[in-house]
Parts: C-alpha cells; sequence; structure tokens
C-alpha cells in the first residue's frame, strides 16, 4: 500500500511545474497557441486553453529506481481470474477479472453500461467481499433504487457519489475493495489541474492516476467511458492506450438485445462477444445467440441465407437478407448494414462478370438480421448466393449453410476453422453445408451433408 499512499499525497513529494497550452478536445493534440483548426485530426474550434501539470510522476509508477532484469528471471505465473458471476462478461473479459487491470467500458448512453456494472459488482460483492461502486453522475439514491428493481442487495457493495479524484481514492485505501467502478471517467477530476473535469488534461490525468493506483495495489478498475456522435470514447487516444482492456457496448440504447465486443484485451482473445438481452429484470444473457438470431428467420423465401461468422472463439449462424429490384435512378443504390459496402460491389462485380447475372440497372440490399456486424470473408459466399436468389426469385433450402471466401476470379477461397462453425450449425438442425473444396479434410460432423465447390458458378449450380 506504500505506493497508493503515495500518490494520496499532494503534491507527491514532488516539485510540480505548470504551463498553458492549448489543447483539442477531439484527439488530445497540444499546441502552444489557439488554432482554428486541428493539424492531427482536423476538427474544427476544438482546441481549448488548459493548465497543464508537469511533474516526474508521469513518467513511471514510482520514484524509485528499479533495475533491469533478464527475462529468465520475471516470474511467469499465470494470473489470476476473478469470475464476475455472469459468464458472458467473463468470456469478453477473456475468463473473468485480473487483479490491477484497468477496464474501459464504452457505448451509447442509455444502452446498459451502469446496468451490466451494476449487476456484476453485486455477483462480486457477495462472491469475494467488499466492492466500490462511484458514481459521478447519479446519487446513491438513484444507484439504490435501480438497484432494487433488479434485485441487487450485496451488504458488501459500498456506493460513492463523488467527482473529485483525491476523495475516490482515499474511500480506496480505506475500503480495500476487491474491485472499484468509477462511472464515469468523463466526469471525474482533480484539483492538481484547473481545467474543468472532461477535458483532455483531466481525463489523462485522472486516468493515469487510477492506473497506478491499480497496478500499485491489485484492486481492478471499470472506467466507464462516454461516447462521442461517431461511436468512439470520448477523450484523448491515450485514454486507451493506458487501459488493459477496452471494451464496447453496441446496439440501440432501445434495443431489446445488444452485444459486448473487445477490441483491446492484455490479458484474452480480442473481437470476443457476450450477447444480452434487457428485460425487466436487468441484462440477461444469451446462452445460444445463434438460436436467437435465427428464431424469427421465414422459410421459403427468396434472398435468405444462413452463414456461420466467428466472433472470437464464438462461432454466430445468422442470416443474410438480399433484395434485388429494378432502379428508376440513373445510379443503382448499393446499401448494405452490417456487412462492408465495398465488399458487396465487389462480389456483385463478379456475379456479373464470371456467373453472367444482369444486375447493371439494379438496386441491391443487403442485410445482416439481428444487428450483427460480419467483418470477415467467409461470409463471401452466402452473400452472393443471397443477391442471386432474390434476383432470381428462387429460395434457398432452409436447412442449407453457406461457407466461403470468393475471389475476383470466381473461386472459392478455404476459411478458417470451420469445423466449429459446422458443428454450431448441425447443433441447431442444418442438414448441408456447403463449403470451399480445400476445406473438406478439415471437417467431419455427424449428419451433416458436406459439400466441396471450387467456384461460385458451381454453388449456385447446387444451390438452385
Amino acid at each position: 500500500m506504500g505506493l497508493l499512499s503515495d500518490i494520496l499525497q499532494e503534491p507527491w513529494g514532488i516539485e510540480l511545474k505548470t504551463k498553458t497550452l492549448f489543447a483539442c478536445q477531439k484527439c488530445g493534440y497540444q499546441s502552444a497557441k489557439w488554432l482554428g483548426k486541428c493539424p492531427d485530426c482536423g476538427s474544427w474550434n476544438t482546441l481549448e486553453e488548459e493548465l497543464q501539470l508537469k511533474s516526474g510522476l508521469q513518467s513511471g509508477f514510482s520514484a524509485k529506481d528499479t533495475p533491469a532484469v533478464p527475462i529468465s528471471q520475471v516470474g511467469g505465473e499465470a494470473e489470476m481470474r476473478l469470475p464476475t458471476g455472469i459468464s458472458e462478461f467473463d468470456r469478453v473479459l477473456g475468463g473473468g477479472l485480473v487483479a490491477g487491470s484497468l477496464v474501459l467500458i464504452g457505448g451509447d448512453p442509455g444502452i446498459g453500461k451502469s446496468t451490466l456494472l451494476l449487476q456484476a459488482t453485486d455477483h462480486l460483492a457477495k462472491s469475494a467481499g467488499s466492492v466500490l461502486y462511484v458514481s459521478a453522475e447519479e446519487s446513491a439514491r438513484q444507484i439504490k433504487l435501480r438497484g432494487a428493481r433488479m434485485g441487487v442487495n450485496a451488504e458488501s457493495l459500498y456506493i460513492l457519489a463523488e467527482t473529485a479524484l483525491e476523495k475516490i481514492l482515499v474511500q480506496t485505501q480505506r475500503l480495500q475493495p476487491k474491485a472499484l467502478v468509477v462511472d464515469s471517467i468523463q466526469t471525474v477530476f482533480t484539483s492538481a489541474l484547473e481545467s474543468a473535469p472532461g477535458s483532455v488534461s483531466q481525463v489523462r490525468e485522472t486516468a493515469g492516476r487510477l492506473m497506478m493506483m491499480a497496478k500499485g495495489s491489485g484492486i481492478p478498475v471499470f472506467l466507464v467511458g462516454h461516447v462521442t456522435k461517431d461511436g468512439a470514447i470520448a477523450g484523448p487516444r491515450v485514454l486507451e492506450h493506458l487501459v488493459d482492456t477496452v471494451l464496447y457496448f453496441e446496439g440501440d440504447s432501445g434495443a431489446i438485445r445488444s452485444e459486448y465486443r473487445a477490441v483491446k484485451n492484455r490479458f484474452g482473445p480480442t473481437n470476443e462477444i457476450g450477447v444480452f438481452e434487457m428485460k425487466e429484470g436487468g441484462l440477461c444473457e444469451v446462452k445460444n445467440p445463434s438460436e436467437l438470431f435465427l428464431s424469427e428467420r421465414p422459410l421459403g423465401v427468396s434472398g435468405s441465407v444462413v452463414v456461420a461468422a466467428l466472433e472470437g472463439s464464438r462461432p454466430l449462424l445468422v442470416e443474410l437478407q438480399a433484395l434485388v429490384t429494378a432502379s428508376s435512378l440513373g445510379v443503382p443504390r448499393r446499401t448494405t448494414i452490417g456487412v462492408d459496402h465495398q465488399r458487396l460491389s465487389l462480389l456483385v462485380a463478379v456475379l456479373e462478370k464470371k456467373v453472367g447475372l444482369t444486375l447493371t440497372g439494379q438496386d441491391i440490399f443487403m442485410n445482416v438480421a439481428g444487428g450483427v456486424k460480419l467483418n470477415e470473408p467467409a461470409a463471401d459466399l452466402g452473400m452472393v448466393t443471397a443477391v442471386a436468389s432474390s434476383h432470381l426469385d428462387k429460395p434457398v433450402e432452409p436447412h442449407t449453410l453457406l461457407l466461403g471466401e470468393v475471389g475476383l476470379a470466381g473461386e472459392v477461397r478455404g476459411i478458417t476453422q470451420p469445423e466449429i462453425r459446422v458443428k454450431e450449425a448441425a447443433k441447431l438442425g442444418f442438414c448441408r453445408c456447403i463449403l470451399p473444396a480445400g476445406n473438406l479434410k478439415q471437417v467431419k460432423a455427424k449428419g451433416m451433408e458436406l459439400i466441396g465447390v471450387t467456384s461460385v458458378e458451381e454453388t449456385l449450380r447446387l444451390v438452385f
């Protein structure tokens, strides 16, 4: 606890120096004079005057000299994981909460960030010990009323309505919690700086001191971050570089279903997702997302195809929907939701050139049902089949799964980890899978007919 005590001292026993700079409130760029346009991110009128703090503390975790040691003498023990009690949340974190880790959680307002953290801290308080939940935006009474609706009643869950960083650190040292939640980092400020809460310098300084506390004491810290209108976490990019894990809550605030996605994780894989459903009692885990995504799929309808996407280590079966209709515009539309717009244009060109479909004067709309975003080429074969199905008005057999990457020559290329995708489809009753011929040797699935293809033209002959 020596390090935490040092952090609480003002001014940390180090001579402080201040100077005035102009900082961009969007990207953190600093200038000695005011500029109308930020040279770094190109934003207009975002540079504001701030009082900067300079101290030796910013150069490391402590002022003491730490000698370098050979890598062979560095302790290599596996990190201990603390389960949060919510398996979908643990999956995104990489198996649980690591001691001393700093986790940044972002998402649109009202999407469920505070709700999930309140549920997770309730489980942690009941299983591990005291947990401190710091709310800089709501009163303790508001949190109590919201928690009562969700059944949050752990005696070891402590609520603190505070915005001053120094007071938060004092309470943390006094309580010694198993985990700390700060909701949100943009509303917390330190008295060592004169700039307003939420400014670049305040966010950088408060996050840095919380990181030093977490690493020195071993207390894991959750930071809730506001997002901009572009969907990125507000504040300087250094905030995301400081933390160990960055999680994004995806989905609309009014949507029934939401997804947690890890975009950075020093203690586990990235691109893992956890799926939750918003109900009256809070966020509930979705144990089988594939079944949920396909629950309302229409059968025997043209333009509907099922593909298996890989999100981290989890295969997800999702429905691709395509609509091809005659265009009344001079330039036909190519509209996509959940897939890359440029990828669709490329695949449409392959259908025209290599298969002979006439799509020049057609509007083409592509949608991934359920709000899932696909960013891997394994869905290419499903996309071209869905477009061809809608154009020819011929439905695809409902229990057929399509997997494969499509090249510019119309060839179907192999994909990664085909076996776990096929096994997931077999669990949901799919009986036929069309996949690249190069992947046939890697896949064994009972009760599943596996058909290898080498080109888009061959695939369409088999399907239709």
